[in-house]
């Protein structure tokens, strides 16, 4: 199937959703703690936002190099685009208007962002395999406990999903009206723009495009040529980037001589002229070819266009700051994680950590149906390739690859042995979305022959009648345990690892990011002696800040950096870092907590109260 429209049904269902979404997370927000992450980012994001307030008042100052490095140069190995919103949204409802808190206010627009994975895992799903399908998807993905977490934060993972799911709608979209492959470049950048995730995007959507293109211009011998110059194009502009990084002396000196009327931009704008002519050929012979092919010059435009102009941090230097942020995520750090009973410190790590990981984390009434629906597909693609099989089965669509290919990509990039593995799931969000929708068509196609089977006895049961007390059974286990878990969604294990107290038996992380510290404030805040020093494990000094600026912590107590200095300590429990525990034992001569947040009696986050002298 091509891509199609959405009828205004499915349009007002999507924005039903969007709402839904969007309202369900503002009225939750307040009870989710602020993670280690989300402090550095609002710290950056009011930086870029007082940025935006000298350029209006001195826009020439503003723009000097000096002006952006003191504004922009605070966490400049990600780019900008979620901080800055975060930013301009806190200058607007917390500072100017005064209509939230000012973690809300943070938080505003990765609600926004968030809230778009139901709306178009709807439109998606509706299209490609019914409405029951695209609500289940919608619906599944925000009643994963860890994803519900993550949408909550002022974070990039489920912003760099949705915007993933945009990218790859846009491109199906693209396959029947050409102006939804301009829009696929655009959205690409603006994926660039959350999180270096997108860079895979390309490589994911080159191959769909060519077959298209290729299937397209077969026995047209005149299309088939336009696409063959078009495939030319790009790899001589690749085979020409190689030769001139081999004559620079490598990496370092192409940085250096590139410059705006270089051999470097001189290539990127033939590519851009030479594959809009080439596009241009191709619409007078066969318009189906070039709406395949427009996706793939929009990205290889308008997504380092866009991805330059959005961070002024890039405007002076961009090749060398570019390059920079590209370095940093190439050899990001290893950080010490839990699995199985093992502390995981360097590569190579287990490659099966990510699927055992998502398996243990997912709702198992939504996990069964995700593994179900991609199971049958890969079945599908396995016998289709066998002679004997073949006519057992459905041939695969390219839009059914496609949705099976993104359902994998992220999963199998950070399941490679050498990639950093830690953050829980968040790393692979963008697959989840896409298992997502294999979920809803397994579910679909379940009921449809279920529906079928007892209307031979009763033929005129409603599909709702089927429909309804199925998807009640697969989503109020996920809904429950969301709501049992909530707000501790770093926490959350499903039924398979036996909830938390099996998945802390089977020795895997309990907890990280620091937001939990949130059940154990209240205690803290109401018998903390007056200026008390606090020694909050794992919370970062900003989120220390936070806390007390959003109401959350008394503004009186006092943080410090070790047990030995503090009068109460709350410790979270990380294997990796058991020595602060030993610390605080040594320091305030006890082994015996206080209080502390059991979740399902297994530990959390303890607190120790220094005794008092005798």
């Amino acid at each position: 199937m091509t891509g199609r429209p959405a009828t205004r049904e499915e349009k007002r269902w999507a924005w039903a959703l969007w709402a839904l979404a969007f309202v369900a997370l503002w009225w939750t927000e307040g009870h989710v703690g602020f993670t280690r992450d989300e402090s550095v980012y609002f710290a950056a994001a009011e930086g870029y936002a007082g940025w935006f307030r000298q350029l209006f008042q001195s826009p020439t100052r503003a723009l000097t190099d000096a002006a952006i490095v003191r504004a922009w140069d605070y966490n400049h190995e990600h780019p900008v685009l979620m901080k800055t919103l975060f930013g301009l949204s806190h200058l607007l409802f917390h500072d100017t208007l005064g209509w939230m808190r000012s973690a809300a206010a943070f938080r505003l627009p990765a609600f926004a962002l968030a809230a778009l994975v139901p709306a178009l895992s709807f439109l998606f799903g509706s299209a490609l395999y019914g409405r029951a399908a695209g609500l289940f998807a919608a619906l599944a993905f925000m009643l994963v406990p860890r994803q519900y977490f993550n949408a909550e934060l002022a974070c990039f993972d489920v912003p760099v999903a949705a915007l993933w799911l945009l990218v790859v709608y846009c491109f199906w979209r693209a396959l029947e009206d050409v102006r939804w492959g301009v829009a696929c470049g655009v959205a690409f950048g603006l994926a660039l723009t959350a999180k270096h995730n997108a860079l895979f995007l390309p490589f994911v959507l080159t191959p769909f495009a060519l077959w298209r293109a290729w299937e397209a211009s077969e026995a047209e011998p005149q299309a088939r040529g336009w696409l063959l110059r078009f495939v030319g194009l790009f790899a001589s502009v690749a085979v020409l980037y190689g030769l001139l990084i081999l004559s620079l002396g490598g990496g370092e000196g192409f940085q250096r001589k590139f410059f705006l009327l270089s051999p470097h931009t001189l290539l990127f704008m033939g590519l851009a002229v030479g594959g809009t002519w080439l596009l241009k050929g191709a619409e007078k012979v066969n318009a189906r070819v070039t709406r395949a092919l427009v996706p793939i010059a929009a990205m290889a435009v308008l997504g380092p266009v866009i991805f330059y102009l959005h961070w002024p941090y890039l405007w002076h230097h961009p090749v060398d700051r570019t390059a920079w942020y590209l370095a940093f995520h190439a050899k990001h750090n290893h950080y010490a994680w839990l699995y199985l009973g093992t502390l995981l410190r360097e590569p190579p790590f287990p490659l099966a950590y990510v699927l055992v990981k998502t398996a243990l984390t997912v709702p198992t009434s939504l996990f069964a149906p995700m593994v179900t629906g991609f199971l049958a597909l890969a079945g599908r693609v396995v016998l289709g390739q066998l002679e004997r099989t073949r006519a057992w089965v459905r041939p695969v669509t390219m839009v059914e690859a496609l949705v099976g290919v993104n359902a994998v990509t992220s999963i199998l990039i950070i399941s490679h042995p050498q990639v950093p593995h830690f953050g829980g799931v968040k790393h692979w969000f963008p697959s989840m979305v896409f298992l997502g929708l294999l979920a809803g068509q397994a579910v679909s196609r379940g009921s449809t022959a279920l529906l079928e089977r007892l209307r031979e006895k009763r033929p005129s049961l409603p599909a709702l009648a089927v429909l309804a007390p199925v998807f009640v059974v697969l989503l109020t286990p996920a809904l429950v345990y969301s709501a049992r878990v909530f707000p501790y969604g770093t926490a959350a294990y499903s039924e398979l690892a036996g909830g938390l107290p099996g998945a802390a038996t089977l020795g895997m992380q309990r907890q990280f990011w620091s937001s939990h510290v949130t059940g154990v404030l209240p205690w803290i805040n109401e018998h903390a002696k007056p200026n008390a020093r606090l020694f909050l494990h794992e919370v970062h000094g900003g989120s220390f800040h936070d806390y007390q600026r959003n109401g959350m912590l008394r503004p009186d107590l006092r943080a410090v950096g070790s047990p030995f200095e503090a009068d109460i300590v709350a410790y979270q429990y990380h294997q990796e870092f058991r020595e602060y525990e030993f610390q605080t034992w040594q320091a305030f001569n006890t082994r015996t907590p206080t209080t502390g947040l059991y979740l399902d009696e297994t530990p959390q986050v303890i607190v120790y109260v220094r005794p008092e002298p005798r």
